[in-house]
């Protein structure tokens, strides 16, 4: 397990408390079903990488304390978290985008 995650005790599909969504997103870099690659900063950036292709964007806590992520120009998007847990252990998050209900799998490498 990550070492910034060793003290959260969480079980597979709990939503991620807006505490926890700033050392959730950096505690790791994630992979995705697809192969793509994140990265999260502490400073509010995040890299996204998929097929050789690296895009730069931002994240950010919005006003009801939920994670949202802006891509240049023009494209923001906020989203729910929540935990996934394999074998008692935390393996990364689920991604749903609000409004809209996609998710996506990330998973700390």
């Amino acid at each position: 397990m990550l070492e910034s995650l060793k003290n959260i005790h969480v079980t597979d599909g709990d939503a991620v408390t807006t505490e926890h969504i700033r050392i959730a997103l950096t505690a790791g870099s994630f992979v995705y079903d697809d192969g793509a690659t994140q990265v999260f900063e502490p400073t509010g950036a995040t890299t996204y990488v998929e097929q050789g292709q690296q895009t730069r964007g931002e994240w950010y806590l919005d006003d009801d304390g939920r994670f949202c992520s802006f891509w240049p120009p023009a494209y923001r998007a906020c989203y729910d978290l929540q935990w996934i847990v394999e074998d008692g252990r935390i393996a990364g998050l689920r991604f749903t985008e609000l409004g809209r209900g996609s998710h996506f799998d990330g998973r700390y490498r």
